[in-house]
Parts: C-alpha cells; structure tokens; sequence
C-alpha cells in the first residue's frame, strides 16, 4: 500500500506540474503568437473543458478498461499534449492540444482519489492529505522550472518537463504491482470488487429538498473557488508585468509564492479545522481571501505584491480540501456522489472564470480588472455564510460531531 500511495503523490505531483504550466508561462506565450490575453484565456478555457469532460468520463472508461487501463489513457495522453505544445504548433492547433491536456489530467486526478479511496481502508483521509501537498509540490516547483527556462529564452522546454514526468508515471503504473490493490486497479465492469467496492459511477443517494439546496450551494462555492484559483495561478504573472512592470521571470515566480503558501497551508488546516469547526475555517478563508484580495489593488511595490500573494496562498490552502469534507457532512449518506459533483462544478469554473479574467484583463484598465478576483471571493463569503448557518440549524453538529468530523479528517 505504501508504494501505491507514493506513486498516488507522483501522479498528483504530475498533476500539480500540469495545472499551472500554462499559466507560467502564457505572457511570454502570449507574445511569441502575438496573441491577446482573452485569448489566452480562452486556451485556459479550453483546457479545463478538457479537465471537466475527463474527470466526467473517468467513470465510463474505468468500467471499460479498469483502473490502471484508465490511468495508462490519461498519463498517455498527457505526455502526448504536452510533448505537442513543446513544438508551438499554429496557434489553432493549441486548442486541441489543451482539450488533450486538460482530459489527461483531469481523469488522473479523478482516478487516483477513487484509487486511494477504494484500496487504502485505514487512515484514507491521511492519504488523501498527502495527495493535495504534492499537488502543491508541483504547483510550486513549475513556475521555478518556467522561469529558468524563461531566462535562457527555452520556455517552451517547460512543456517537455511536464511530459517526461508524465512518460515516467505511465511508467511506474504499467510496471509496478501492488498486491492486493492489483485487484481494485484492474477490475472491470459494474461487478463489486471482492472488498466490496461499490460499482463504478453508482450513486445511491437521492438529492431531494433542502439536501438539493446545499448541494447547489456548494455546487456555486465550487465554481467560484477554483476559478478563482486558476484565475490568479493563471493571470498573475500578466498583472504583475502590466501593474508593476516586472521582468517575464520574476513575475513567473509569483506563481511559486502561491504554491509554496498554498502547500505550508495544507499541511496544518486539518487540525486547525478541527478545533474551530469545519464551518467556521470556511468562513474565515474566505473573509480572509476577500481582504487581500481588497488590498491587492492598491500594491505599488513588488515586495507588497509577492506579501499578499503568499497570504492568499495560505488562507485559500485548505478551501477545497475542508469544503470538500463540509459538504460531505451537511449531506450525510452522500460520500460516494458528492465530492465527484463538486469537482466538476470546480472544473468548470476553472474553465469559465479565466476566459473571464481574460476578457477583462483585454478590454477594461488594469486597476478595474484586478477587483474581478475581489468580486469573486464575495461571492464565496456570501455562501460560506449560509453554509454556516445551515450546519448551525443542524441538530448534529454539536461538540461531539465535531470530535468525529475531526478524527475523519485526520
């Protein structure tokens, strides 16, 4: 079980490299096609419907050809799309290029969380913790990687990177055998595995009532916390170039600054989530996101601007990871179908919200574009606060439930 979860943080590590390449070096991108910022934002569009068709789909194709044939598909086709962009194809043809992407690794995400769930028993919250840190890991090394390669005017080699990552994880999972988990990789079809594993893409649980009104809530929450992620991943760089005239490297280190928050973040916001409640850690971030995303407009200086950025890292780090589990609880019975549901919401506002970041960073001054992002995390206290006062009016919430959430997360 051991080696199948660190080839799990390789594959989330791949997947980290993968979300943030593009963004890392979309300006110098930008420039090279001669290219405007909305359409860039419609490649960063693109690719996240690639995200959101692959996690949809991930089921189907499981059932196909199982597990490990799924994640063998995916790991493929990214290694394919990535090695394409290395060779700046006609800009028509990136578009393509970024479904390929975005469908790659959008199903391994999807498939290693359903891995680790389904064949590590004990501890399967843990595991799923270590997961989202190396997702940060990559997150965070690719914008270092990207600017290197920016400076010696190699950009388009951080595209290679990714690939060979990728060709080194198709790798591991084709070649490696992990004992009795072999069995929940290669099973086939809606038959349950022998450990009574439900059947791929069931969903017991009837979403009817007030239970339809939170999953819509959270669906909302979703859409706009991962696009507003993607789109300060993304457009960052820009900004600080246009706001503050930063060099193309430097700027792509900001991305880093984010990563390295967001990844020190996760490594505590379960037990702190623990002790003040699951509600209230949602809220806090996202009063807390909204202030420096207040502020941000105002920095005239870059050490101000790399500060809040490393502090939207940390109070954005355990956002998906603890709202993920809030949901879960609020909709007791619905485990199986809700975190699949709300991911997808997440990819499509990873796909929407950038094209607008885009458009607006195209067609408004920088100073009215910047408070789009201050708009969005709005949106997102506005629903933590009723998702706040929905769990207080539940009767289960009360101390003890908080002790069993807690141990649940950890």
């Amino acid at each position: 079980m051991k080696r199948l979860l660190w080839i799990g943080c390789l594959s989330y590590f791949l997947i980290g490299l993968a979300h943030v390449v593009l963004g890392s070096v979309l300006p110098v991108m930008l420039e090279h096609y001669g290219r405007e910022y909305s359409e860039g934002g419609m490649l960063i569009f693109t690719q996240f419907a690639g995200f959101l068709v692959g996690v949809l789909v991930s089921p189907l194709i499981n059932r196909r050809f199982g597990k490990r044939g799924g994640l063998l598909i995916a790991a493929g086709l990214l290694t394919a799309a990535e090695f394409l962009y290395t060779l700046l194809p006609p800009w028509e043809w990136l578009y393509v290029i970024a479904v390929a992407a975005g469908f790659g690794f959008g199903m391994i995400e999807a498939v290693i969380g359903t891995i680790i769930i389904a064949a590590i028993k004990d501890k399967t919250a843990v595991a799923m913790s270590r997961l989202e840190v190396f997702f940060g890991v990559g997150a965070m090394v690719m914008p270092m990687i990207a600017s290197g390669f920016i400076t010696q005017e190699w950009w388009k080699f951080s595209f290679f990177v990714v690939s060979l990552f990728s060709f080194v994880t198709l790798l591991f999972w084709s070649r490696s055998s992990f004992g009795e988990a072999d069995a929940v990789l290669d099973t086939r079809g809606d038959t349950a595995s022998a450990e009574g594993e439900e059947p791929v893409g069931k969903a017991a649980y009837k979403y009817r009532g007030s239970a339809f009104g939170i999953l819509a809530l959270f669906i909302v929450f979703f859409f706009l916390y991962v696009g507003t992620e993607m789109s300060l991943a993304n457009f960052m760089p820009a900004i600080l170039i246009e706001k503050l005239g930063v060099m193309k490297e430097t700027a792509a280190l900001s991305i880093t600054c984010f990563w390295v928050a967001m990844s020190v973040g996760r490594i505590f916001a379960g037990t702190l989530a623990e002790k003040i409640h699951y509600r209230v850690y949602v809220l806090l971030s996202c009063l807390l996101t909204l202030m420096m995303l207040i502020i941000f407009p105002f920095a005239e200086q870059v050490w101000a601007a790399f500060t809040i950025i490393l502090m939207l890292g940390l109070f954005m780090s355990g956002l998906f990871s603890i709202a993920l589990v809030f949901a879960s609880k609020l909709l007791e019975g619905s485990e199986e179908s809700t975190p699949s549901i709300l991911i997808a919401s997440g990819g499509i506002g990873g796909a929407i919200l950038p094209l607008v970041t885009g458009w607006s960073l195209d067609h408004l001054p920088l100073h009215q574009a910047v408070w789009l992002f201050a708009i969005f995390a709005v949106g997102l206290v506005v629903l933590s606060v009723a998702a706040y006062s929905l769990q207080i009016r539940q009767p289960s919430t009360g101390p003890g439930a908080r002790h069993e959430e807690g141990k649940a997360l950890l």
